[in-house]
């Protein structure tokens, strides 16, 4: 599958600003399934551009600004290919095909960030929950993973949120719903309460225009899973699916926070009004007629 995906972020200011510099996390990650055929990032007011590695062996870009301005627009615009089509092929090592299972102590190391188990106050509340709803667990590693991941799809009420930030899991059960964003914090931080390592993925998702009522005109979020044998596996709660080819990662943390696709701040000499403008698109390219989804 080859897609395209547009990306124009635009911030309105009532006055000229300054800005600092900002970090951008824009870029897909490349994969043995998925190749970057080309990536144009623009900025307006012009920027110095510096591409660089994060913590995570992230792609970002560093966009250092030299002057005033009353709008800042961030342009990015790649294509790319992803034959990922079978988020099931691979063989789990013996000892993690049933759950609950123990990781290697070879892998404690890496894997202790994305196992870090929510506070307790949190951790109690998602496991009253979790023995509430998730009755009748399956033993297999996979089914179990489906079984947890088609729950909170089914559980959760889809909620588009225009506001920054990410809401508190306890927050996302109390109301009963959220974005994407939410969903894969929830997901994220159950696996982890229950022994499995897990990180958040900031990124797209492609899908035919009339299934697009989830994730339009925004970039998406899902959570990924270390199981031994497959490596780090894509999960999404919002649509309760395993991550195929229809999925583009572009960052991926331990925190959710770390990975906002645009970071930084203004300065102005008193307070200042800002209007938001966002327009995604993600176009297949390898069909006659093609359609969109964000």
């Amino acid at each position: 599958m080859q897609l395209r995906v547009s990306h124009l972020t635009r911030y309105d200011y009532d006055r000229p600003v300054e800005f600092s510099s900002h970090v951008l996390y824009l870029r897909p990650r490349e994969s043995a399934h998925a190749r970057l055929l080309r990536h144009e990032l623009t900025t307006q007011p012009a920027a110095r551009l510096l591409h660089l590695r994060d913590t995570h062996d992230n792609n970002c870009t560093h966009a250092h600004f030299s002057g005033p301005a009353s709008t800042l627009e961030i342009r990015s615009e790649f294509e790319i290919t992803n034959d990922f089509a079978n988020p099931f092929d691979f063989i789990l090592k013996p000892a993690a095909c049933q759950f609950p299972f123990a990781y290697e102590p070879v892998f404690d190391f890496a894997l202790g960030p994305y196992l870090a188990a929510p506070f307790d106050h949190t951790r109690t509340i998602l496991l009253a929950w979790l023995d509430k709803y998730f009755t009748g667990r399956p033993a297999g590693t996979v089914p179990f993973l489906t079984a947890l991941n088609t729950l909170l799809f089914q559980q959760l009420r889809y909620t588009r949120r225009e506001e920054p930030g990410i809401q508190p899991s306890v927050v996302t059960l109390e109301r009963s719903g959220g974005a994407c964003r939410d969903y894969a914090v929830l997901l994220m931080e159950c696996c982890r309460t229950l022994g499995l390592a897990a990180r958040f993925v900031s990124g797209y998702m492609f899908a035919p225009s009339d299934q697009d009522e989830r994730t339009a005109g925004a970039m998406h979020a899902w959570a990924e899973v270390y199981l031994p044998g497959a490596g780090w596996c894509g999960l999404d709660p919002t649509h309760g699916v395993w991550c195929d080819e229809h999925f583009i990662p572009i960052a991926h943390a331990a925190q959710a926070e770390s990975v906002n696709p645009i970071q930084g701040t203004v300065y102005a000499p008193g307070p200042v009004s800002a209007r938001l403008f966002t327009e995604v698109r993600v176009e297949r390219l390898d069909v006659a007629a093609p359609s969109s989804l964000s």
